[in-house]
């Protein structure tokens, strides 16, 4: 009896060696990014066929191989690198001040209770302003050279950041902070020791939301009269009737925002390694 019951025991604990562990993990992590892949590449194929059955003739939606087409002539005449770099720099100034901004915003105002009720809801009022509303008063105030399209684009990142870490600092379970002052704390200790592994989660969310707000406000910003980045070969493929070089800037913003939001997350990662969230477990829905 104790063999028959030690043996199913002992062959699930060789099945689950360390480098069955590892593969399976290695499967997982590239499981993910082809699962992601598939909802798109599966519509662009059935588009490409749909337009080579003779379904639609591709004119106001081409097929992918001519998007595709349309970038690599970009490429080779150089103006894709120019316009990516133009919108990229861009992005990342305006990302660095209003995170910069909303961060230090949100931390006095989610800590001091006086400046919460001072603050806030002159922010929220801001927040309601479409994004479109600020682009002539930024004119008249910076001009339309880079100045103003960096303030637009710092505008729009700061009230996510500004909102999630107000937000996560005013709802830290108050249990918590008390069990900080038991053990007598300093300002500082209570701040790195208690505060911030609680508001980092939400914080990360803000930056990845702020970074999306960023990319959509960028097209506004340049709209603004430029003369170079992607929000530039939009109105370019407009005014020329060009769809095929439309679509292509939208698939490049696609992509440049998915993969900055990628950085973001890999980058956070190992100061978030301590949660044992649902989303993180093998085999979560």
């Amino acid at each position: 009896m104790a063999m028959t019951v030690e043996l199913p025991a002992l062959e699930r604990t060789e099945a689950t060696t360390p480098e069955t562990k590892a593969s399976s993990a290695r499967l997982r992590r590239y499981a993910g990014p082809a699962l992601g892949l598939l909802l798109p590449v599966g519509l662009a194929l059935a588009w490409e066929i749909a337009v080579w059955a003779g379904l639609s003739n591709g004119r106001l939606v081409p097929p992918p191989t001519k998007i595709f087409a349309t970038m690599v002539e970009l490429a080779k005449s150089g103006e894709l690198s120019r316009h990516i770099i133009a919108t990229l720099s861009r992005v990342a100034s305006g990302f660095v001040i209003g995170v910069v901004a909303g961060t230090l915003f949100g931390a006095i105002s989610g800590y001091w209770g006086l400046a919460r009720r001072l603050l806030d809801p002159t922010v929220q009022a801001l927040r309601a302003i479409p994004s479109i509303a600020w682009v002539p008063l930024f004119i008249l105030w910076l001009g339309i050279f880079e100045t103003s399209k960096v303030a637009l684009i710092a505008v729009g990142v700061f009230f996510p950041v500004y909102l999630g870490v107000m937000g996560a600092i005013s709802s830290v379970d108050r249990k918590i902070v008390e069990v900080g002052r038991t053990f007598r704390l300093s300002g500082p200790a209570m701040i790195r020791r208690i505060l911030l592994p609680a508001v980092l989660p939400a914080y990360v969310v803000a930056l990845r939301v702020g970074l999306g707000l960023g990319w959509m406000f960028v097209v506004a910003a340049e709209f603004m009269g430029a003369s170079e980045g992607l929000g530039y070969l939009l109105i370019d493929g407009q005014q020329l009737g060009k769809p095929a070089q439309i679509v292509a800037a939208i698939v490049i913003f696609a992509i440049l925002g998915k993969t900055t939001d990628w950085l973001i997350e890999i980058a956070t990662a190992p100061l978030l390694r301590w949660q044992d969230a649902f989303g993180g477990r093998s085999g979560a829905a």
